[in-house]
């Protein structure tokens, strides 16, 4: 074997070598070397290229970037006993990968021990307030009322939200408090956490459903009640107002008629009261008219001689 057939072996070696020990870090991670599973020296955080001893020693690559973790929906218990579906989601970035390493080793490990921290604070934190400070997102919203619907609540609570001390935001940001340190011991720094949805329980949401349509029943109730109230003063003013012009009209008629006969009454004694025989022929008009009022073809009368209507008939007997 000659001497460059030895010298590209010797070239080969070293760049096997080469290739086994050197190893590089993307800017978006960071770098653990163990030997036989220990770690050797401290954490590789600054991107390039590194050595590190062939065969023996192993890298173990962690993500700097943020992560992302994202719980299941759980169903837990407000304060005032409703149960909800709470789902919830954080962020989080390592931060100590050396102590992250051993105490978790993996990703899996760290989502596993989020779920398990996170959940369970989600779950003190629900359960001690009441259903209205979850759901609403802080104390300082006013909440949109009908106008309407206020007006007709009164001094009544149908239709109106009560005011909340607390707030959806303030009971987040409770749970960052209580799970950020218990993370730390796992090289984690919880970066947010956040409520993305919070449903009812189905049982619960058909008695929220029961509660609302009875209050809107008891909304158009007061309506209907209004609405007829209006309607019965409405027909009242009617029959007054009705009344009170059959009134008048029944007076301006009785008021004509009165007049007419007046007047009538005025002519006819003008007429009759110029001569002796017109007032004598008016009296036998009148008499002849009461005749025949009181007598029919069927009537029998007894008269006095000494009555009007007799002497009449006595006259014309005797004439």
């Amino acid at each position: 074997m000659n001497l460059s057939a030895k010298a590209g072996i010797v070239l080969g070696f070293v760049a096997i070598g080469f290739y086994l020990s050197a190893y590089t870090v993307n800017q978006t991670e960071q770098v653990i070397v163990t030997q036989f599973g220990r770690p050797v020296g401290d954490p590789v955080t600054e991107p390039g290229l590194h050595f590190k001893l062939p065969f023996v020693q192993q890298i173990n690559s962690f993500d700097k970037r943020y992560l992302a973790w994202d719980g299941p929906m759980v169903e837990m218990s407000t304060k005032d006993k409703t149960y909800v579906q709470v789902d919830t989601f954080a962020r989080w970035r390592i931060t100590d990968p050396m102590r992250y390493y051993l105490r978790l080793r993996d990703e899996r490990s760290a989502q596993s021990r989020l779920e398990d921290i996170l959940g369970s604070e989600t779950r003190t934190a629900i359960a001690r307030h009441e259903l209205i400070e979850v759901v609403r997102t802080d104390k300082e919203r006013k909440p949109v009322v009908d106008e309407n619907l206020e007006a007709l609540a009164g001094e009544s609570t149908l239709g109106q939200l009560r005011p909340i001390r607390v707030g959806r935001v303030a009971i987040e940001a409770s749970v960052f408090d209580a799970a950020a340190p218990k993370m730390e011991e796992f090289g984690i720094e919880l970066l947010d956490v956040r409520f993305k949805r919070i449903n009812y329980n189905h049982q619960v949401l058909e008695r929220i459903y029961q509660r609302m349509v009875s209050e809107r029943l008891q909304i158009a109730q007061r309506f209907r009640s209004e609405g007829e109230g209006e309607a019965a003063r409405i027909n009242g003013n009617k029959e007054r107002d009705i009344n009170e012009i059959s009134s008048m009209a029944y007076k301006r008629v009785q008021e004509i008629q009165g007049e007419a006969d007046a007047k009538a009454t005025e002519i006819y004694a003008k007429a009759y009261a110029q001569k002796p025989e017109a007032a004598k022929f008016y009296k036998f008009l009148k008499s002849m008219e009461t005749y025949s009022k009181v007598i029919g073809s069927d009537t029998s009368i007894v008269l006095s001689t000494h009555s009007d209507l007799f002497g009449l008939l006595k006259k014309a007997e005797t004439e």
